[in-house]
C-alpha cells in the first residue's frame, strides 16, 4: 500500500510539473501586453485619490 501512494505521488508531481509546458510553448512573441493591468492600476489610483478629496473637502464631520 505504501508503494502505491509513493507511485501515485510521483505521478501527481510529474503531472504538476509538466502542466506549465504548453503555456510556455504558446507564449506570444514580442513585448507582453500590460494594457489590462495598467487600466486596473490607474482606476485604483483614481478611486483612492477621489476618496481622499471627498474625505478632505466634502465629508461632513
Amino acid at each position: 500500500m505504501k508503494a502505491y501512494w509513493k507511485e501515485s505521488g510521483l505521478i501527481a508531481i510529474a503531472t504538476w510539473l509538466s502542466a506549465p509546458l504548453p503555456v510556455l510553448a504558446n507564449a506570444p512573441e514580442g513585448a507582453p501586453d500590460y494594457s489590462g493591468i495598467t487600466a486596473f492600476y490607474y482606476t485604483l489610483i483614481a478611486v483612492v485619490l477621489g476618496y481622499g478629496v471627498y474625505d478632505t473637502f466634502f465629508k461632513k464631520s
